[in-house]
């Protein structure tokens, strides 16, 4: 036996060179027989063994439907040729579409040219969730690029509606300082509501918002993502060499060190263009290309109508907001920003609160709660039995049993709260959950078991102490008296004695 390398050799030197049977035996050393073997071999036909494979009936069909439907699933294919009579596993019939499924030879693009101050590329990107308290919500990346010079501009949000996108648009303008004349967009249903073919439907609230810039809203067309590949290779940039392994607080956080990027990074790399410039020196020209923005800023916050239950609370965005008592029962108007909500009645602002992005929050302006305990009498006993179940979740099942035992819920709670004032969430809550565990489901109880806890900690009682609600009292540092007066009062009686 001979290897491949010698057979290809004697092939070559025969067949190409003109050598001699002999001449190739003495020069590569090998016998004279083995020299004419592999020559026959090569010179007589090979013999092709076919096997008849089990989807060769179907082979015209299949060939006919892709020509037909060339993007057809090849599950959905089996499904069909499984109703004409095809035996076969899915598996093997996935590896027989991949044979026969025609490719597609890759299409051409003309490399894009754009003038300064002409054409921005925007897109929204996903860059997973967002833990905000008992809310998980989508981390997403709002960027623009400046398809000439390829400044980047990139803002975390955790929505991508309407209110956001602008905003978004309003940061990135001031932040380029000024705005192109051409804005490309996918086709995203905050910007094309409709679209059959170059027939297109615009958002009418992104629309005026265009014409208030001054800027041509530009989608590209379905399926054609390579008509903006700049943002989209911004956007890889940004993952690969902002976000990967960056570590933040808070979202806050995460946008000034996005903004801080923005203004490093990002315009100090190489201009694609012009190896010798970079981005932020082709920045600094276009900049003086953009239009100016417009003096007067477009309202991007978020407008809903919400009706106003029978407790003073508004709900948005699954969280609750508190107004004025004397909106109940009555429709009003949320406005909502990114940071900001305002509650309206007309053109008048009944309430503004910072904006929550968790769920099931409550947020509340004392003044309308201090309003609606003067309205309710017994509005301050549900509001401690509220705050109890919020800090001591055990208190719920204590109170239960205080009421089944036929006890005062009254003073149980006024109790349990004064011992929450005093000795804090964390104590109460382990001196309820023993209370409950000895069965005695009693605040005096529980009173015992904190004097106790201070006891083994070496610490005196904890003595309550409530102030009028006056402001200068409430900053007062009070200082206990010391008892050696008294202790040398008894060591004298003594003596005395």
């Amino acid at each position: 036996m001979i290897s491949k390398e010698r057979e290809a050799d004697i092939l070559r030197l025969y067949y190409a060179e003109k050598w001699r049977v002999g001449s190739i035996s003495r020069q590569l050393g090998v016998h004279k027989s083995v020299v004419r073997r592999v020559i026959a071999q090569e010179s007589s036909p090979r013999a092709l063994v076919t096997r008849k494979r089990m989807v060769d009936p179907f082979v015209p069909f299949i060939t006919e439907t892709l020509e037909k439907y060339p993007t057809l699933t090849a599950i959905r294919l089996f499904e069909m040729v499984k109703l004409r009579g095809y035996a076969g596993q899915a598996s093997q019939f996935r590896a027989i579409i991949t044979e026969l499924r025609k490719r597609r030879s890759a299409e051409p693009f003309f490399r894009l040219k754009t003038i300064p101050g002409e054409q921005a590329q925007v897109d929204w990107a996903h860059f997973g969730r967002f833990q905000c308290g008992k809310a998980s919500r989508p981390l997403m990346a709002f960027v623009v690029v400046l398809s000439y010079s390829r400044a980047v501009f990139v803002r975390f949000f955790l929505s991508q509606n309407m209110s956001h996108f602008l905003y978004g648009h309003q940061l990135a303008f001031e932040w380029f300082g000024g705005v192109s004349r051409v804005c490309l967009y996918d086709n995203l249903k905050s910007v094309v509501l409709e679209r059959t073919g170059n027939a297109i439907r615009f958002n009418s609230q992104f629309s005026q918002y265009a014409g208030h810039c001054r800027f041509e809203p530009r989608p590209v067309a379905v399926a054609r993502g390579n008509e903006k590949g700049r943002v989209e290779r911004a956007i890889q940039y940004i993952r690969t060499g902002f976000f990967a392994a960056r570590k933040f607080t808070n979202l806050e956080d995460l946008n000034r060190q996005a903004l801080t990027w923005c203004e490093t990074s990002a315009l100090d790399r190489r201009w694609r263009d012009d190896e010798s410039r970079t981005v932020r020196e082709v920045f600094a020209e276009e900049r003086t290309q953009l239009l100016a923005l417009p003096d007067n800023p477009y309202p991007c916050d978020e407008r809903r109508e919400v009706c106003v239950g029978k407790t003073p609370y508004v709900r948005f965005d699954l969280n609750d907001y508190s107004v004025p008592v004397s909106y109940v029962r009555r429709t009003v108007t949320v406005l909502a920003s990114v940071t900001t909500l305002r509650v309206t009645d007309g053109v008048c602002v009944i309430a503004t609160h910072s904006r929550s992005y968790g769920r099931g929050e409550t947020i509340e302006n004392a003044e309308h709660l201090a309003e609606l305990k003067r309205l309710k009498i017994q509005a301050g006993q549900h509001r401690r039995t509220y705050i109890l179940q919020e800090v001591a979740p055990s208190s719920t099942e204590l109170l239960r049993q205080v009421a089944e035992r036929n006890q005062s819920l009254h003073n149980a709670t006024a109790q349990l709260k004064d011992l929450l004032d005093t000795y804090g969430p964390n104590l109460l809550e382990a001196a309820i959950a023993e209370a409950l565990v000895h069965d005695a489901p009693h605040p005096h109880a529980v009173r015992h078991i904190l004097e106790r806890m201070r006891q083994e900690q070496g610490k005196p009682p904890a003595l309550a102490l409530s102030l009028p609600d006056d402001p200068r009292l409430q900053s007062l540092a009070l200082k206990p008296n010391s008892l050696t007066a008294y202790d040398n009062l008894m060591e004298d009686k003594d003596n005395d004695d």
